[in-house]
């Protein structure tokens, strides 16, 4: 589960991450209560407003980005859009202790966080790639959810005291203060013990992930159902501060809800950093799991109630993404890596704006309750999707013959193993051996 953090520079990037994903949580709680509560009356459409502005940059500017996290120094790339984090949590903070904050002020600040994380999302997610082999991506990738989501337990509880005790204002200036950990990190990683990758050139840019991406079904179903549940579920901050009121809480009442949702999060990151590898039929249940749990939460009737079904929706939606995530990272060709994450991460971070303002608008025309079903009605049509794409690939079939065991499940390196008598197994000489071969060669 923690093989990743024999690597030194892991330790230091996990460690620093987990701090500066602490401030970033106590800042994404007090943003949200700000907008809802003391610059607009309860409005959920404009949070979705915010919500839309903070997550849009990545969709609109994800040929700049990708090519960035390609062609440049990732680790630098890093030091330059945290420190700009860091000023612009400041800057917030000014605003909010001198009492001139105003909505539009806000949605400026939050374009201005959403244009600094759309570089700083697909070099981050790429960099993981730069510390590890690649045996262990996929259980660094559930590691970084682990680290994001511990984060997560902590940070909006403790956000939402904050607030209550001493404003708003400085919940921004503690998530300042927690950058430093992760620009500490970035600094004391050891450049000569990353492993060295092939830089995207100048040549293809964007399209050549795409055409990359268009050429694999795989990518294709996993793409249009992290969008789905992207757009439509995980509105989490909309659906949880709305619920808060209806249940009569306030802002700590909000933060508890994040904190719960995160321990079945972290749940869910641990067990993914077990698996050997990203499977794409673990993120067809999870899937599934996230539509069910969705909606029954949202018949629960009492705030315990629905908390505790939160840890179930937690869960399904970490095995979901961080599947997805390490299924993309590990199945992608390494110069073409940065390009392909800044897609999906366009995907993940984009669909916000096509989903939040949506979700406010009807919580506010009809109810929370009835967006979060719709929520869950698309994390159900998702997992038919991925269903329907396994059963016409034959994902859900393994091939066999007399003198060979082929896996086929992945599009990956396929491991062949010889057949053997049971008497003759030996652990020492039955570990799989890696070759390249593409699928269709296999089935010949």
């Amino acid at each position: 589960m923690f093989r990743s953090f024999s690597n030194v520079n892991y330790r230091v990037w996990f460690l620093g991450a987990l701090v500066s994903n602490i401030g970033g949580w106590m800042q994404a709680t007090a943003q949200d209560w700000v907008v809802l509560t003391e610059l607009t009356d309860n409005d959920a459409t404009a949070m979705g407003v915010t919500m839309a502005l903070q997550f849009g940059p990545p969709l609109v500017l994800v040929s700049l980005t990708g090519w960035v996290a390609d062609r440049f120094d990732r680790r630098r790339v890093l030091l330059v859009t945290q420190t700009t984090l860091l000023l612009l949590a400041l800057g917030v903070a000014a605003l909010l202790l001198t009492g001139v904050m105003t909505l539009p002020l806000m949605f400026l600040f939050a374009l201005a966080f959403g244009v600094t994380n759309a570089f700083d999302a697909p070099a981050r997610q790429a960099f993981v790639s730069d510390m590890v082999s690649l045996e262990d991506t996929s259980n660094a990738v559930a590691l970084n959810s682990a680290s994001f989501n511990m984060a997560r337990l902590i940070g909006p509880a403790v956000g939402g005291i904050l607030i209550v005790a001493i404003g708003s204002g400085w919940v921004f200036v503690a998530n300042a203060v927690t950058f430093l950990a992760m620009l500490i990190a970035l600094l004391l990683i050891r450049r000569d013990q990353l492993v060295p990758r092939t830089k995207g050139g100048r040549s293809g840019g964007l399209a050549a992930g795409f055409r990359y991406v268009m050429g694999r079904s795989d990518l294709k179903v996993v793409f249009v159902m992290v969008f789905l549940i992207g757009a439509f579920g995980m509105n989490f901050p909309i659906f949880a501060s709305t619920m808060a009121l209806e249940f009569g809480r306030g802002a700590d009442g909000y933060g508890l809800l994040s904190s719960v949702l995160a321990i079945g999060s972290l749940a869910g990151a641990l067990l993914a950093a077990r698996r050997d590898r990203a499977r794409v039929r673990v993120l067809v249940i999870a899937a599934g799991g996230f539509g069910a749990a969705s909606i029954v939460s949202a018949m629960m009737t009492g705030y315990w109630a629905y908390a505790f079904v939160l840890m179930f929706v937690g869960f399904s939606t970490v095995t979901m993404l961080t599947t997805a995530n390490g299924y993309v990272q590990t199945t992608t060709d390494a110069a073409l890596r940065g390009r392909v994450l800044a897609l999906y991460m366009a995907v993940v971070m984009g669909s916000t704006p096509i989903g939040a303002p949506i979700a406010g608008w009807i919580v506010d025309t009809f109810s929370a309750r009835t967006a979060i079903v719709v929520g869950g009605a698309a994390g159900l049509l998702a997992c038919a999707i991925g269903v329907t794409w396994m059963l016409w690939s034959g994902r859900l079939h393994r091939r066999e013959d007399a003198r060979f065991l082929l896996t086929l499940d992945e599009t990956r390196p396929i491991s062949v193993m010889r057949a053997m008598e049971p008497t003759a197994f030996d652990e020492r000489t039955a570990a799989t051996t890696p070759i390249r071969m593409e699928r269709k060669d296999a089935e010949q």
